[in-house]
Protein backbone atom coordinates (compact mmCIF):
# COMPACT_ATOMS: atom_id res chain seq x y z
CA UNK A 1 0.00 0.00 0.00
CA UNK A 2 1.20 3.35 -1.14
CA UNK A 3 1.78 6.30 1.83
CA UNK A 4 0.50 7.80 3.62
CA UNK A 5 -0.91 4.95 5.60
CA UNK A 6 -2.66 5.36 8.91
CA UNK A 7 -1.02 2.42 10.50
CA UNK A 8 2.41 4.33 10.58
CA UNK A 9 4.14 6.68 12.86
CA UNK A 10 2.44 10.01 14.02
CA UNK A 11 6.14 11.17 15.16
CA UNK A 12 7.98 12.05 11.50
CA UNK A 13 11.20 10.97 10.62
CA UNK A 14 13.66 12.90 9.05
CA UNK A 15 16.92 11.31 7.55
CA UNK A 16 19.84 12.17 6.41
CA UNK A 17 20.94 11.62 2.89
CA UNK A 18 24.87 10.83 2.48
CA UNK A 19 27.03 8.61 0.58
CA UNK A 20 24.97 5.63 2.12
CA UNK A 21 21.79 6.04 0.21
CA UNK A 22 21.51 9.04 -2.28
CA UNK A 23 21.00 6.61 -5.19
CA UNK A 24 17.33 6.73 -6.50
CA UNK A 25 16.44 3.78 -5.29
CA UNK A 26 18.11 3.89 -2.05
CA UNK A 27 15.79 7.47 -1.73
CA UNK A 28 12.96 5.29 -2.72
CA UNK A 29 13.09 2.40 -0.16
CA UNK A 30 13.31 5.22 2.49
CA UNK A 31 10.47 6.82 1.39
CA UNK A 32 8.15 3.58 1.63
CA UNK A 33 10.27 2.53 4.63
CA UNK A 34 8.41 5.58 6.54
CA UNK A 35 10.88 9.12 5.73
CA UNK A 36 9.17 11.58 5.79
CA UNK A 37 11.57 14.66 5.12
CA UNK A 38 15.04 14.00 3.91
CA UNK A 39 18.08 16.29 5.45
CA UNK A 40 20.96 17.54 3.32
CA UNK A 41 23.71 18.80 5.57
CA UNK A 42 25.59 21.52 3.45
CA UNK A 43 28.69 21.38 5.51
CA UNK A 44 29.25 17.81 3.05
CA UNK A 45 29.34 18.49 -0.64
CA UNK A 46 29.37 20.84 -3.06
CA UNK A 47 26.64 22.68 -4.61
CA UNK A 48 26.09 20.10 -7.74
CA UNK A 49 25.91 17.54 -5.34
CA UNK A 50 23.03 19.17 -3.68
CA UNK A 51 21.47 19.98 -6.74
CA UNK A 52 21.33 15.98 -7.97
CA UNK A 53 20.44 15.28 -4.64
CA UNK A 54 17.40 17.29 -4.69
CA UNK A 55 16.37 16.24 -7.94
CA UNK A 56 16.69 12.73 -7.21
CA UNK A 57 14.53 13.23 -3.93
CA UNK A 58 11.81 14.90 -5.99
CA UNK A 59 11.99 12.24 -8.67
CA UNK A 60 11.21 9.62 -6.00
CA UNK A 61 8.63 11.51 -4.29
CA UNK A 62 6.68 11.56 -7.62
CA UNK A 63 7.69 8.22 -7.93
CA UNK A 64 6.37 6.70 -4.63
CA UNK A 65 3.07 9.40 -5.04
CA UNK A 66 4.35 10.50 -1.42
CA UNK A 67 5.20 13.99 -1.08
CA UNK A 68 8.23 13.92 1.31
CA UNK A 69 9.40 17.14 2.38
CA UNK A 70 13.16 18.48 2.18
CA UNK A 71 15.43 20.28 4.81
CA UNK A 72 18.54 22.23 4.30
CA UNK A 73 20.73 22.28 6.89
CA UNK A 74 23.23 25.61 6.41
CA UNK A 75 26.76 24.68 8.32
CA UNK A 76 26.76 27.73 10.45
CA UNK A 77 29.92 29.65 12.28
CA UNK A 78 31.19 25.93 12.95
CA UNK A 79 34.82 26.52 14.20
CA UNK A 80 37.41 23.68 13.58
CA UNK A 81 40.94 22.97 13.80
CA UNK A 82 43.08 23.94 10.40
CA UNK A 83 45.75 21.55 9.15
CA UNK A 84 47.99 19.52 11.87
CA UNK A 85 51.32 19.10 11.45
CA UNK A 86 51.13 15.62 12.69
CA UNK A 87 47.87 13.51 11.99
CA UNK A 88 46.58 12.06 14.38
CA UNK A 89 48.20 14.39 17.45
CA UNK A 90 47.95 13.39 20.95
CA UNK A 91 46.91 15.20 23.40
CA UNK A 92 48.19 13.64 26.38
CA UNK A 93 46.65 15.34 29.84
CA UNK A 94 49.40 18.24 31.15
CA UNK A 95 50.94 19.39 27.95
CA UNK A 96 50.65 22.81 25.97
CA UNK A 97 49.03 23.22 22.96
CA UNK A 98 49.14 26.19 21.47
CA UNK A 99 47.04 28.11 18.78
CA UNK A 100 48.46 30.09 16.85
CA UNK A 101 47.68 32.55 13.92
CA UNK A 102 49.47 31.13 11.32
CA UNK A 103 50.88 27.34 10.78
CA UNK A 104 54.61 26.37 11.91
CA UNK A 105 56.35 23.27 12.02
CA UNK A 106 55.99 22.81 15.57
CA UNK A 107 53.38 19.46 16.17
CA UNK A 108 51.61 21.19 18.81
CA UNK A 109 50.80 24.31 17.57
CA UNK A 110 47.65 24.41 15.62
CA UNK A 111 45.29 26.79 13.63
CA UNK A 112 41.56 27.05 13.31
CA UNK A 113 39.37 28.06 10.76
CA UNK A 114 37.57 31.03 12.38
CA UNK A 115 40.51 34.07 12.27
CA UNK A 116 39.74 35.91 15.23
CA UNK A 117 39.24 33.23 17.88
CA UNK A 118 42.95 33.74 19.14
CA UNK A 119 41.96 37.55 19.91
CA UNK A 120 38.12 36.57 21.38
CA UNK A 121 39.84 34.06 23.77
CA UNK A 122 41.01 34.98 27.34
CA UNK A 123 43.01 33.30 30.02
CA UNK A 124 40.60 30.98 32.08
CA UNK A 125 38.65 30.01 29.31
CA UNK A 126 37.38 26.15 28.09
CA UNK A 127 37.87 25.15 24.86
CA UNK A 128 37.09 22.02 23.55
CA UNK A 129 38.05 19.58 20.47
CA UNK A 130 37.00 16.59 18.80
CA UNK A 131 33.35 17.01 20.50
CA UNK A 132 35.01 17.58 23.72
CA UNK A 133 37.19 14.43 24.15
CA UNK A 134 40.10 16.40 24.38
CA UNK A 135 39.31 19.45 26.71
CA UNK A 136 42.28 22.60 27.37
CA UNK A 137 42.54 25.45 29.17
CA UNK A 138 43.53 28.73 27.88
CA UNK A 139 46.52 29.97 30.23
CA UNK A 140 47.93 32.88 28.48
CA UNK A 141 46.84 35.28 25.42
CA UNK A 142 49.43 37.51 23.39
CA UNK A 143 48.47 38.88 19.31
CA UNK A 144 48.95 35.53 18.30
CA UNK A 145 49.32 33.09 20.18
CA UNK A 146 47.06 31.61 22.67
CA UNK A 147 48.70 28.99 25.21
CA UNK A 148 46.60 26.21 26.65
CA UNK A 149 46.86 23.22 28.86
CA UNK A 150 45.24 19.90 27.93
CA UNK A 151 42.64 18.98 31.38
CA UNK A 152 41.61 15.75 29.08
CA UNK A 153 43.63 13.64 27.02
CA UNK A 154 42.93 12.36 23.96
CA UNK A 155 43.74 12.39 19.69
CA UNK A 156 43.06 14.89 17.35
CA UNK A 157 42.66 15.53 13.72
CA UNK A 158 42.52 18.30 10.98
CA UNK A 159 39.72 19.75 10.48
CA UNK A 160 37.72 18.45 13.75
CA UNK A 161 35.77 20.71 15.84
CA UNK A 162 36.47 23.58 18.03
CA UNK A 163 33.77 24.12 21.01
CA UNK A 164 34.26 27.08 23.14
CA UNK A 165 31.54 26.71 25.79
CA UNK A 166 30.78 30.16 27.96
CA UNK A 167 33.28 32.21 25.22
CA UNK A 168 31.23 35.28 23.49
CA UNK A 169 32.08 35.26 19.81
CA UNK A 170 31.90 37.86 17.25
CA UNK A 171 30.73 35.33 14.23
CA UNK A 172 27.75 36.61 12.43
CA UNK A 173 25.22 33.31 12.67
CA UNK A 174 25.23 33.58 8.98
CA UNK A 175 28.70 33.45 7.10
CA UNK A 176 28.91 34.00 3.22
CA UNK A 177 28.56 30.06 2.04
CA UNK A 178 25.16 29.66 4.06
CA UNK A 179 23.85 33.26 2.55
CA UNK A 180 24.47 32.02 -0.67
CA UNK A 181 22.97 28.17 0.48
CA UNK A 182 19.62 29.35 1.58
CA UNK A 183 19.56 32.04 -1.42
CA UNK A 184 19.49 29.09 -3.74
CA UNK A 185 17.41 26.69 -0.78
CA UNK A 186 14.97 29.84 -1.79
CA UNK A 187 14.99 29.83 -5.24
CA UNK A 188 14.47 25.73 -5.39
CA UNK A 189 11.70 25.82 -3.13
CA UNK A 190 13.23 23.99 -0.56
CA UNK A 191 10.77 23.30 2.44
CA UNK A 192 12.41 23.44 5.17
CA UNK A 193 16.39 25.57 6.22
CA UNK A 194 17.82 24.75 9.49
CA UNK A 195 19.90 27.43 10.72
CA UNK A 196 23.49 25.71 12.99
CA UNK A 197 24.19 27.60 16.23
CA UNK A 198 21.56 30.17 16.55
CA UNK A 199 22.13 32.44 19.94
CA UNK A 200 19.06 34.78 19.99
CA UNK A 201 16.30 35.59 17.93
CA UNK A 202 17.59 38.05 15.73
CA UNK A 203 19.82 35.32 13.86
CA UNK A 204 16.08 33.75 13.17
CA UNK A 205 15.15 36.59 11.89
CA UNK A 206 18.19 37.45 9.36
CA UNK A 207 17.33 33.95 7.85
CA UNK A 208 13.68 35.06 7.60
CA UNK A 209 14.16 38.22 6.17
CA UNK A 210 16.97 37.19 3.56
CA UNK A 211 14.38 33.91 2.24
CA UNK A 212 11.78 36.06 2.12
CA UNK A 213 13.73 38.76 0.28
CA UNK A 214 14.17 35.60 -2.19
CA UNK A 215 9.93 34.43 -3.01
CA UNK A 216 10.53 31.64 -0.81
CA UNK A 217 8.21 30.83 2.15
CA UNK A 218 10.57 27.94 3.54
CA UNK A 219 9.95 27.25 7.09
CA UNK A 220 13.02 27.94 9.32
CA UNK A 221 14.06 25.43 11.81
CA UNK A 222 16.18 27.25 14.44
CA UNK A 223 19.13 24.64 15.53
CA UNK A 224 19.75 24.95 19.51
CA UNK A 225 23.62 23.91 20.27
CA UNK A 226 24.79 26.97 22.20
CA UNK A 227 24.15 28.02 25.85
CA UNK A 228 23.11 31.64 24.63
CA UNK A 229 20.63 29.35 22.91
CA UNK A 230 18.82 28.26 26.06
CA UNK A 231 19.52 31.78 27.85
CA UNK A 232 16.93 32.90 25.22
CA UNK A 233 14.44 29.54 24.07
CA UNK A 234 11.44 31.38 24.04
CA UNK A 235 12.30 34.36 22.06
CA UNK A 236 14.07 31.73 19.51
CA UNK A 237 11.05 29.39 19.87
CA UNK A 238 8.58 32.26 19.30
CA UNK A 239 10.80 33.51 16.62
CA UNK A 240 11.71 30.24 14.70
CA UNK A 241 8.90 28.09 12.55
CA UNK A 242 10.54 25.06 14.11
CA UNK A 243 12.88 23.94 16.46
CA UNK A 244 15.58 21.06 16.63
CA UNK A 245 17.54 19.86 19.51
CA UNK A 246 20.79 19.57 17.86
CA UNK A 247 22.18 17.67 21.12
CA UNK A 248 25.80 16.66 19.32
CA UNK A 249 27.21 20.24 20.03
CA UNK A 250 24.58 21.06 22.76
CA UNK A 251 25.85 18.38 24.79
CA UNK A 252 29.77 19.39 23.76
CA UNK A 253 28.57 23.51 24.70
CA UNK A 254 26.94 22.35 28.20
CA UNK A 255 27.74 19.55 30.82
CA UNK A 256 26.48 16.91 29.30
CA UNK A 257 25.08 15.62 32.85
CA UNK A 258 22.42 18.27 32.04
CA UNK A 259 21.11 17.90 28.17
CA UNK A 260 18.52 15.35 28.87
CA UNK A 261 16.83 18.14 31.14
CA UNK A 262 17.74 20.94 28.43
CA UNK A 263 16.11 18.75 25.29
CA UNK A 264 13.09 18.32 28.27
CA UNK A 265 13.17 22.16 28.56
CA UNK A 266 13.21 23.15 24.75
CA UNK A 267 9.98 20.40 23.92
CA UNK A 268 8.19 21.72 26.67
CA UNK A 269 8.53 25.51 25.17
CA UNK A 270 8.15 24.22 21.63
CA UNK A 271 4.82 22.66 22.95
CA UNK A 272 3.27 25.77 24.31
CA UNK A 273 3.96 27.92 21.51
CA UNK A 274 3.05 25.41 19.07
CA UNK A 275 6.09 24.82 17.44
CA UNK A 276 6.88 21.60 15.90
CA UNK A 277 10.28 20.03 17.39
CA UNK A 278 13.03 17.75 15.81
CA UNK A 279 15.20 15.88 18.47
CA UNK A 280 18.40 15.32 16.17
CA UNK A 281 22.26 13.22 17.09
CA UNK A 282 23.28 9.68 17.87
CA UNK A 283 19.43 8.80 18.25
CA UNK A 284 20.58 5.02 16.71
CA UNK A 285 24.06 5.45 16.68
CA UNK A 286 25.07 1.77 17.35
CA UNK A 287 23.18 0.89 13.77
CA UNK A 288 26.21 2.78 12.20
CA UNK A 289 27.84 -1.07 11.54
CA UNK A 290 24.87 -3.09 13.68
CA UNK A 291 21.61 -4.38 12.41
CA UNK A 292 20.17 -3.20 15.66
CA UNK A 293 20.18 -0.47 18.14
CA UNK A 294 21.30 -0.57 22.05
CA UNK A 295 18.60 -0.72 24.48
CA UNK A 296 19.56 2.41 25.77
CA UNK A 297 18.94 4.11 22.13
CA UNK A 298 15.47 2.78 21.69
CA UNK A 299 14.50 4.08 25.27
CA UNK A 300 16.10 7.67 23.85
CA UNK A 301 13.84 7.58 21.18
CA UNK A 302 10.94 6.62 23.18
CA UNK A 303 11.47 9.27 25.68
CA UNK A 304 11.98 11.89 22.49
CA UNK A 305 8.39 10.69 21.71
CA UNK A 306 7.47 10.66 25.21
CA UNK A 307 8.34 14.41 25.83
CA UNK A 308 6.40 15.55 22.97
CA UNK A 309 8.51 15.28 19.86
CA UNK A 310 7.59 16.04 16.56
CA UNK A 311 10.38 14.39 14.90
CA UNK A 312 13.18 12.59 15.45
CA UNK A 313 16.24 12.94 12.95
CA UNK A 314 18.77 9.63 11.54
CA UNK A 315 22.06 11.73 10.58
CA UNK A 316 24.96 9.46 10.07
CA UNK A 317 22.91 6.61 10.33
CA UNK A 318 21.18 6.71 6.98
CA UNK A 319 24.27 9.37 5.97
CA UNK A 320 27.34 6.84 5.87
CA UNK A 321 25.98 4.07 7.99
CA UNK A 322 25.80 -0.04 6.80
CA UNK A 323 21.96 -0.22 7.18
CA UNK A 324 20.15 3.30 5.96
CA UNK A 325 16.77 0.97 5.61
CA UNK A 326 17.23 -0.76 8.65
CA UNK A 327 17.67 2.24 10.75
CA UNK A 328 14.65 4.11 9.80
CA UNK A 329 12.60 0.58 9.73
CA UNK A 330 13.58 0.49 13.51
CA UNK A 331 13.24 3.99 14.51
CA UNK A 332 9.29 3.48 12.98
CA UNK A 333 9.03 0.52 15.00
CA UNK A 334 10.22 1.98 18.00
CA UNK A 335 7.67 5.07 17.14
CA UNK A 336 4.91 3.05 16.91
CA UNK A 337 5.22 1.25 19.99
CA UNK A 338 5.64 4.30 22.22
CA UNK A 339 2.84 6.10 20.50
CA UNK A 340 0.72 3.37 21.11
CA UNK A 341 1.64 2.91 25.23
CA UNK A 342 1.05 6.51 25.61
CA UNK A 343 -1.36 7.51 27.68
CA UNK A 344 -5.03 8.87 25.92
CA UNK A 345 -5.84 11.13 28.54
CA UNK A 346 -3.04 13.97 27.81
CA UNK A 347 -3.92 17.85 28.55
CA UNK A 348 -5.01 19.38 26.03
CA UNK A 349 -3.55 22.12 24.88
CA UNK A 350 -6.29 24.63 24.85
CA UNK A 351 -4.52 28.02 24.22
CA UNK A 352 -5.65 29.87 20.91
CA UNK A 353 -2.32 30.60 18.50
CA UNK A 354 -1.86 33.57 16.49
CA UNK A 355 -0.74 31.32 13.53
CA UNK A 356 -4.64 30.81 12.96
CA UNK A 357 -8.01 32.64 13.10
CA UNK A 358 -9.26 32.34 16.50
CA UNK A 359 -12.58 30.66 15.49
CA UNK A 360 -9.89 27.77 13.91
CA UNK A 361 -8.20 27.27 16.79
CA UNK A 362 -11.31 26.55 18.65
CA UNK A 363 -13.54 24.84 16.03
CA UNK A 364 -10.21 22.34 15.79
CA UNK A 365 -9.81 21.60 19.21
CA UNK A 366 -13.40 20.95 19.19
CA UNK A 367 -13.16 18.52 16.30
CA UNK A 368 -10.51 16.58 18.21
CA UNK A 369 -12.82 16.12 21.60
CA UNK A 370 -15.54 15.13 19.11
CA UNK A 371 -13.88 12.77 16.96
CA UNK A 372 -12.71 11.27 20.34
CA UNK A 373 -15.59 11.27 21.79
CA UNK A 374 -17.93 9.41 19.43
CA UNK A 375 -14.88 7.11 18.39
CA UNK A 376 -14.33 8.82 15.04
CA UNK A 377 -12.17 6.61 12.27
CA UNK A 378 -10.48 10.02 10.42
CA UNK A 379 -10.59 13.27 10.97
CA UNK A 380 -10.05 15.38 7.65
CA UNK A 381 -8.87 18.40 7.78
CA UNK A 382 -8.90 20.62 4.38
CA UNK A 383 -6.44 23.61 4.45
CA UNK A 384 -4.36 25.37 2.01
CA UNK A 385 -1.66 26.74 4.31
CA UNK A 386 -1.22 24.00 6.88
CA UNK A 387 -2.45 26.38 9.37
CA UNK A 388 -4.89 24.28 10.50
CA UNK A 389 -3.04 21.10 10.85
CA UNK A 390 -0.48 22.74 12.79
CA UNK A 391 -2.97 23.12 15.34
CA UNK A 392 -4.59 19.73 15.49
CA UNK A 393 -1.55 18.21 15.53
CA UNK A 394 -0.52 19.65 19.19
CA UNK A 395 -3.55 17.98 20.32
CA UNK A 396 -1.23 14.70 19.77
CA UNK A 397 -4.66 12.71 19.52
CA UNK A 398 -4.94 9.04 18.50
CA UNK A 399 -7.32 9.73 15.99
CA UNK A 400 -6.18 8.93 12.38
CA UNK A 401 -5.77 12.37 11.02
CA UNK A 402 -5.04 13.65 7.26
CA UNK A 403 -4.56 16.97 6.24
CA UNK A 404 -6.08 17.50 2.46
CA UNK A 405 -4.62 20.31 0.25
CA UNK A 406 -4.23 21.53 -3.26
CA UNK A 407 -0.81 22.71 -2.51
CA UNK A 408 2.23 20.53 -2.84
CA UNK A 409 4.79 22.72 -0.66
CA UNK A 410 1.70 22.76 1.62
CA UNK A 411 1.70 18.93 1.53
CA UNK A 412 5.59 18.41 2.18
CA UNK A 413 5.57 20.93 5.13
CA UNK A 414 2.90 18.61 6.72
CA UNK A 415 5.60 16.23 6.81
CA UNK A 416 6.59 17.54 10.17
CA UNK A 417 3.56 17.79 11.96
CA UNK A 418 2.91 15.18 14.37
CA UNK A 419 0.49 12.86 13.09
CA UNK A 420 -0.76 14.22 9.92
CA UNK A 421 -0.60 12.49 7.24
CA UNK A 422 -0.50 14.41 3.70
CA UNK A 423 -2.83 14.10 0.87
CA UNK A 424 -3.24 15.60 -2.38
CA UNK A 425 -6.77 16.47 -3.12
CA UNK A 426 -8.61 18.82 -6.12
CA UNK A 427 -10.79 20.59 -3.70
CA UNK A 428 -11.00 21.70 -0.11
CA UNK A 429 -14.55 22.88 0.54
CA UNK A 430 -17.33 21.31 2.20
CA UNK A 431 -19.58 19.70 -0.63
CA UNK A 432 -21.29 16.10 -1.07
CA UNK A 433 -17.97 15.55 -3.94
CA UNK A 434 -15.51 16.47 -1.04
CA UNK A 435 -17.04 14.25 1.56
CA UNK A 436 -17.48 11.00 -0.90
CA UNK A 437 -14.06 11.41 -2.16
CA UNK A 438 -12.68 11.18 1.52
CA UNK A 439 -14.91 8.22 2.23
CA UNK A 440 -14.29 6.17 -1.28
CA UNK A 441 -10.54 7.32 0.18
CA UNK A 442 -11.45 5.58 3.26
CA UNK A 443 -12.79 2.54 2.22
CA UNK A 444 -9.76 1.54 0.11
CA UNK A 445 -7.51 2.67 3.18
CA UNK A 446 -8.66 2.20 6.33
CA UNK A 447 -11.84 -0.31 5.56
CA UNK A 448 -14.61 2.07 6.63
CA UNK A 449 -18.06 0.43 7.34
CA UNK A 450 -21.29 1.42 7.42
CA UNK A 451 -22.21 3.64 10.43
CA UNK A 452 -18.03 4.47 11.17
CA UNK A 453 -17.85 8.62 11.78
CA UNK A 454 -15.55 10.65 9.73
CA UNK A 455 -14.80 14.79 11.01
CA UNK A 456 -14.27 17.38 8.60
CA UNK A 457 -12.70 20.55 9.67
CA UNK A 458 -13.20 22.77 6.98
CA UNK A 459 -14.95 26.65 6.27
CA UNK A 460 -18.11 27.69 4.95
CA UNK A 461 -16.52 31.06 3.21
CA UNK A 462 -17.78 33.36 5.93
CA UNK A 463 -14.68 34.12 7.67
CA UNK A 464 -12.30 34.87 5.49
CA UNK A 465 -8.89 32.86 6.57
CA UNK A 466 -10.56 30.60 8.81
CA UNK A 467 -12.06 27.34 9.66
CA UNK A 468 -15.19 28.18 11.13
CA UNK A 469 -16.87 24.46 10.36
CA UNK A 470 -16.77 21.01 11.72
CA UNK A 471 -18.75 18.40 10.09
CA UNK A 472 -19.87 14.24 11.13
CA UNK A 473 -20.06 12.16 8.46
CA UNK A 474 -21.75 9.06 9.24
CA UNK A 475 -20.84 6.24 6.24
CA UNK A 476 -24.17 5.13 4.99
Amino acid sequence: MSRPTLDEACTKIVATVGPACESPEQIEELIEAGVDIFRINTAHGDRLQHETIVNRIREASAKCGFPVGILLDLAGPKIRLGQLTHEPLVCETGTKLTFVAEATNEPTDVTSTYPRLIEELQPGDRVLLADGTVSLLVESVTADRAECLVTGGGKIRSRQGINLPGVRLSVPALLERDIDNAIWAAQNDIDFISLSFVRSADDVLQLKTLIHSNGSSALVIAKIEKPEALDQIEDIVEMADGIMVARGDLGVEIDVAKTPVAQKRIIQVCRERMKPVIVATQMLESMHSSTRPTRAEASDVANAILDGADACMLSGETAIGDHPELAVNMMSRIMKCTEQEMMRDRNRTNQVNHRVHPVTSAVTQAATHVAETIDAKLIVIGTRSGNTAWVNSQSRSLIPTVGVSTSQSTLRRMNLLWGIKPLASQELEDTPQFIEHMCCWGHENINLQPNDHLVFVTGSGVLDKAHNMMVVHTVE
